[in-house]
């Protein structure tokens, strides 16, 4: 009557003990810079960044609208 309560109990310590946690090694190789602006792939503090950033969503967005004007009007 009582041995259920008492397994699950068990159960659930030694569940709770597989998790451990510990301190992150600020020596490690696999620690990373962290902070704002930090876990993006380029630096928006750069003097350029608007004009770059501008062109590629205009390249990006554009493109495929253009591409399907040229397949409209293209002679087949």
């Amino acid at each position: 009557m009582y041995a259920t309560p008492a397994i699950r109990a068990r159960l659930a310590v030694a569940g709770r003990r597989a998790f451990s946690t510990t301190r992150t090694q600020m020596g490690s190789p696999f620690h990373y810079a962290e902070g704002p602006r930090s876990n993006i792939p380029f630096n928006p503090l750069t003097k350029h960044f608007f004009w770059r950033y501008w062109s590629f969503m205009v390249v990006g967005f554009g493109a495929p609208f253009g591409i399907a004007v040229w397949q409209t009007y293209k002679t087949k």
